[in-house]
């Protein structure tokens, strides 16, 4: 099977989160680059880096059959004619349950190569409880 070119970071971004949503890791592991400088953060979790140990823990964390329910909202997004940055927040839950999980603070990083747009870097961190910042709350950076 040959691996997509997804000609937009969108498009490779929206297969990585149906990938999540159908628990396929040959979906999900398609939209990273095969470059081996590729990190993964989960929330709470090490920094990993490198393709078989990245999929090694998306393997864990979909080997559940449980499928999951993402939702992404608020993104700001950053884009060059190589390279995109999302940053967004999810809640990911499972459908069989209708509670979600914290919110988490979500950067996803494309670039752009000769067989299209692929991710380099999923950084997943759980957004503390804090007031509410309105309009603002999306673009705060420090």
């Amino acid at each position: 099977m040959s691996k997509p070119t997804f000609t937009t970071a969108l498009e490779a971004e929206a297969a990585f989160y149906r990938a999540l949503a159908e628990g396929d890791i040959e979906a999900l592991m398609a939209v990273w680059s095969e470059e081996e400088d590729v990190v993964c953060v989960h929330p709470g979790g090490p920094r990993i880096v490198g393709l078989a140990p990245i999929r090694e823990t998306w393997r864990q964390i979909l080997s559940g059959g449980n499928r999951l329910q993402i939702e992404t909202s608020q993104p700001v997004i950053t884009a060059s004619a190589a390279m995109a940055m999302h940053c967004v927040f999810e809640r990911v839950g499972l459908q069989s349950r209708e509670q979600r999980s914290a919110l988490l603070a979500v950067t996803n990083v494309y670039v752009r190569g000769a067989s299209g747009w692929h991710m380099v870097l999923h950084h997943a961190s759980p957004v503390p409880d804090l007031p509410d910042f309105g309009e603002l709350s999306p673009r705060i950076v420090h």
